[in-house]
């Protein structure tokens, strides 16, 4: 079966930017995208999802390379300085390349 190369941008911010960062996205040209409530922590403390405010979400997006980019350099210029977020991605292939 053909596989197609793209791009798996997972962005882990703070749930209460959610709705902004898909907004975003799909403005900058993801057709979809997954979330997941998710906890942890790193050098700027836990967050463990105790109460509304401290939930943190995993927002995946499966798109080309050159999307995975413009959507992840507007992520860091817009909300990196005001919200807690953390990026990265992964190459993947998928067998159905017009759903990505």
């Amino acid at each position: 079966m053909e596989k197609h190369p793209r791009t798996l941008l997972v962005v882990i911010a703070e749930a209460a930017i959610e709705r902004l960062l898909i907004a975003d996205a799909k403005r900058l040209g993801a057709l979809g995208y997954t979330v997941y409530e998710c906890h942890g922590g790193g050098i700027a403390g836990d967050r463990e999802g105790a109460w509304e405010l401290d939930r943190s979400i995993s927002l995946n997006f499966i798109c080309t390379g050159e999307i995975a980019e413009r959507i992840a350099d507007h992520i860091l210029r817009q909300y990196s300085k005001n919200y807690a977020i953390s990026m990265y991605v992964h190459e993947v292939g998928v067998f159905r390349a017009e759903k990505f």
